[in-house]
C-alpha cells in the first residue's frame, strides 16, 4: 500500500512540474504576441517615412537643378 502512495505522490510532483512549465510557456506566448503588435505598429509607419524621405529627396534635387 505504502507503494501506490508514494507512485500518486511522484505523478502529483509531476503534475504540478508540467503545469509550471505549462505556465512559463504560456507567459513567453504572452509576450511574444505583444512584440508582435508592438512591431505590426511600428510597421505600419514605414510608407510614411519612406514617403517623406522620398519628398525630401525630390524637393531636394528640385532645389538643386533651380
Amino acid at each position: 500500500m505504502e507503494e501506490g502512495k508514494l507512485d500518486v505522490a511522484m505523478i502529483e510532483a509531476n503534475i504540478a512540474k508540467m503545469m509550471a512549465e505549462t505556465m512559463k510557456l504560456v507567459d513567453e506566448g504572452a509576450k511574444l504576441r505583444a512584440e508582435t503588435a508592438k512591431l505590426q505598429r511600428d510597421a505600419r509607419w514605414y510608407p510614411v517615412i519612406w514617403a517623406t524621405a522620398f519628398v525630401g529627396a525630390v524637393l531636394g534635387v528640385a532645389e538643386l537643378l533651380r
